[in-house]
């Protein structure tokens, strides 16, 4: 997975897919939420909402998925999805049932990655 931006507690990848999908994760390796120190819980809720944010304003989804599981990577960490009703998997989970074959025609990845990246900085005492 490629890393685009991590700091001393949180670090958000790239999950490679058909739609536009990141994943936070804690730099420890924390378990369950529940373990998670209550600042770094605020600053992942922080990020998980501003990345909701910004894929709606860029992709215009029909719907954004955020997910924790944890059980094939048992270290806490959340998946962020801009889905869309012609993608691949709708309405089903992207772990789901394939639906369907889908060519989406995305506006560019790496803008968007590059957009986050500058909403990031401009928080710069948040992200740690």
């Amino acid at each position: 997975m490629l890393t685009i931006y991590e700091n001393t507690t949180i670090k958000i990848e790239i999950h490679p897919s058909e739609i536009p999908w990141l994943k936070i994760f804690t730099q420890y390796p924390y378990r369950e939420m529940s373990e998670v120190p209550s600042p770094i819980k605020a600053e992942i809720y922080e990020l998980l909402d501003l990345i909701e944010k910004e894929m709606i304003a860029y992709y215009k989804p029909d719907k954004i998925n955020i997910a924790s599981f944890g059980n094939y990577v048992p270290h806490v960490h959340w998946h962020i999805m801009a889905r869309f009703t012609r993608d691949s998997y709708f309405p089903e989970p992207m772990w789901g049932a394939k639906q369907r074959e889908a060519d989406l025609q995305l506006p560019d990845f790496d803008i968007f990655c590059d957009r986050l990246l500058k909403t990031l900085s401009r928080l710069n005492t948040k992200t740690r």
